[in-house]
Protein backbone atom coordinates (compact mmCIF):
# COMPACT_ATOMS: atom_id res chain seq x y z
CA UNK A 1 0.00 0.00 0.00
CA UNK A 2 2.75 2.69 0.85
CA UNK A 3 2.49 6.02 2.55
CA UNK A 4 0.10 8.26 1.28
CA UNK A 5 0.84 11.42 -0.63
CA UNK A 6 -0.03 14.13 1.56
CA UNK A 7 1.32 17.49 1.66
CA UNK A 8 2.88 17.82 5.12
CA UNK A 9 6.27 18.88 6.04
CA UNK A 10 8.14 15.72 7.79
CA UNK A 11 7.71 17.02 11.10
CA UNK A 12 3.62 17.71 11.34
CA UNK A 13 3.54 13.95 9.43
CA UNK A 14 5.79 12.99 12.33
CA UNK A 15 3.37 14.91 15.16
CA UNK A 16 0.26 13.22 13.18
CA UNK A 17 1.46 9.72 13.67
CA UNK A 18 2.67 10.15 16.97
CA UNK A 19 -0.88 11.31 17.78
CA UNK A 20 -2.63 8.75 16.32
CA UNK A 21 -0.43 5.87 17.71
CA UNK A 22 -0.99 7.96 21.04
CA UNK A 23 -5.33 7.36 20.41
CA UNK A 24 -4.44 3.70 19.24
CA UNK A 25 -2.42 2.62 22.37
CA UNK A 26 -5.81 4.57 24.84
CA UNK A 27 -7.77 2.64 27.16
CA UNK A 28 -10.53 4.28 25.47
CA UNK A 29 -9.83 3.38 22.08
CA UNK A 30 -8.82 -0.41 22.60
CA UNK A 31 -11.81 -0.60 24.75
CA UNK A 32 -14.37 0.90 22.19
CA UNK A 33 -12.47 -1.21 19.17
CA UNK A 34 -13.01 -4.28 21.20
CA UNK A 35 -17.10 -3.28 21.63
CA UNK A 36 -17.36 -2.83 18.14
CA UNK A 37 -15.26 -6.04 17.05
CA UNK A 38 -18.14 -8.20 19.61
CA UNK A 39 -21.02 -6.23 18.01
CA UNK A 40 -19.65 -6.60 14.12
CA UNK A 41 -19.04 -10.44 14.88
CA UNK A 42 -22.53 -10.90 16.78
CA UNK A 43 -24.24 -9.41 13.38
CA UNK A 44 -21.70 -10.90 11.12
CA UNK A 45 -22.28 -7.47 9.01
CA UNK A 46 -18.34 -6.91 8.62
CA UNK A 47 -16.51 -9.62 6.55
CA UNK A 48 -13.26 -8.48 8.79
CA UNK A 49 -14.62 -7.12 12.07
CA UNK A 50 -11.63 -6.63 13.38
CA UNK A 51 -10.11 -4.27 10.40
CA UNK A 52 -13.45 -2.67 10.39
CA UNK A 53 -13.57 -2.23 14.03
CA UNK A 54 -9.92 -0.43 13.99
CA UNK A 55 -11.20 1.52 11.64
CA UNK A 56 -14.78 3.21 13.29
CA UNK A 57 -13.06 3.50 16.71
CA UNK A 58 -10.33 5.43 14.80
CA UNK A 59 -12.55 7.42 12.83
CA UNK A 60 -14.86 8.05 15.75
CA UNK A 61 -11.90 9.29 18.40
CA UNK A 62 -10.66 11.72 15.11
CA UNK A 63 -14.22 13.57 14.78
CA UNK A 64 -14.80 13.62 18.31
CA UNK A 65 -11.51 15.68 18.35
CA UNK A 66 -12.26 17.67 15.76
CA UNK A 67 -15.92 18.28 17.50
CA UNK A 68 -13.98 19.58 20.44
CA UNK A 69 -11.61 21.11 18.69
CA UNK A 70 -14.92 23.32 16.55
CA UNK A 71 -16.13 23.95 19.73
CA UNK A 72 -13.64 25.32 21.57
CA UNK A 73 -12.59 27.88 19.09
CA UNK A 74 -16.48 28.35 18.01
CA UNK A 75 -16.21 28.21 14.47
CA UNK A 76 -18.48 25.69 12.08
Amino acid sequence: MGVPKIDLPEEEMKKWLNHIALICLSEDFQNLKKELEKIYLQASTEEDAQIAAFQDALYAFLAQEEDEQTCQTGAN
